[in-house]
């Protein structure tokens, strides 16, 4: 019978999510959900399949033909959704931040392992070939134990979202740390597998609640080392596409990676060179990324980004808020620690 799925936002992404599901092996897709008519009018022309504009509607019509859905919506509104659709024993592709609130993260997470459903957050990075050799490199000790790591994205990213959602805060839970930054955030966490312990954070706005540059100061720990981390976001850059780099200093060496190459240096001789020329476009990560979450569902793998690193990025990013907004520096496991007492 396959995988039974349900797409919650249909425009942009959305579309492309389902178009990659309609030419997945044992995949049907069921319905879509949107508020935009034009949206549900070109799913239901492309997929011949039906479109709602409220995601209940879809649970309710078609609660017991769906094992799974996506939902690529604003970010406030994904704890709501996604929450619903645990409850009615569905499988959940959450697409990034998974949620802006600590408490929900950490909701989402013991509700989908109490119904034992699958709960993947869309950190694509984690599909990246560039990525996944850095973690390689950092966990085969080439450049020693990692201590310290400087960090940058930026990106026009302002002027592009101007007039969208992604500037009214009660959508997207604030600027550019929940949305570029996450996968910056998401990134260092993943390739040096580090824990977040503090941040010190100073904020800039481009209107109230919409952070536009973030410089951050993040304690980390790795196996039980001390990891500090120095930060740059800027949603106010030259270029509408994200310019990214990173540098891993290790007690044996060094990591860089920038525009798609990762050079290694170590005792100061450069050992090792490479550029990512394939397998790094959108939409091959965004196949990988749909694939994974397929074959989660199936048994046949493991979720890549399960829902406890959203909690992780979560928990960082409103830390950092709560840092600008404080001037003092913010712990962060405490938070995690107070949002799972509560819901005990």
């Amino acid at each position: 019978m396959g995988i039974r799925i349900g797409v919650i936002g249909i425009g942009g992404l959305g579309h492309l999510q389902a178009t990659t599901y309609d030419t997945t092996d044992d995949v049907t897709i069921v319905g879509g959900v949107d508020v935009a008519p034009e949206a549900r009018d070109l799913f239901e022309r492309d997929f011949d399949a039906p479109a709602y504009d409220h995601y209940r509607e879809l649970i309710h019509e078609h609660g017991d033909e769906l094992d799974a859905v996506t939902i690529i919506t604003p970010h406030t509104l994904h704890y709501e959704q996604a929450k619903a659709c645990i409850e009615a024993d569905l499988h959940v592709l959450v697409e990034k931040p998974m949620v802006t609130d600590i408490a929900h993260a950490v909701d989402l997470i013991e509700t989908a392992r109490e119904r034992d459903r699958v709960l993947q957050v869309g950190y694509q990075r984690h599909f990246h070939p560039a990525f996944r050799e850095i973690r390689r490199i950092i966990q085969d000790g080439r450049i020693g134990d990692v201590h310290m790591v400087n960090a940058y994205v930026g990106q026009d990213w302002v002027d592009v979202h101007r007039g969208s959602w992604r500037m009214n805060p009660t959508l997207s839970g604030g600027g550019q740390l929940y949305d570029t930054g996450s996968h910056l955030f998401d990134a260092l966490l993943w390739t040096t597998d580090a824990t977040p312990e503090a941040v010190s954070a100073r904020i800039t706005f481009e209107e109230p609640e919409i952070d536009v540059n973030s410089a951050l100061s993040l304690q980390l720990t790795r196996d039980g080392e001390p990891l500090i981390a120095s930060v740059g976001i800027t949603g106010d850059g030259a270029e509408s596409e994200p310019s990214e780099g990173y540098v891993f200093w290790g007690s044996q060496g060094r990591l860089v990676y920038a525009d798609g190459e990762i050079a290694v240096s170590e005792r100061n001789t450069l050992t090792y060179r490479t550029e990512i020329t394939s397998g790094a476009d959108f939409n091959t990560l965004n196949k990988r990324k749909l694939a994974n979450f397929v074959a989660s569902i199936e048994g046949t793998a493991e979720p890549a980004v399960p829902g406890e690193v959203g909690l992780r990025v979560t928990a960082l990013t409103e830390a950092a808020y709560e840092s600008a907004e404080t001037e003092r520096t913010v712990m962060v496991q405490p938070l995690i620690e107070e949002a799972y007492a509560d819901r005990e």
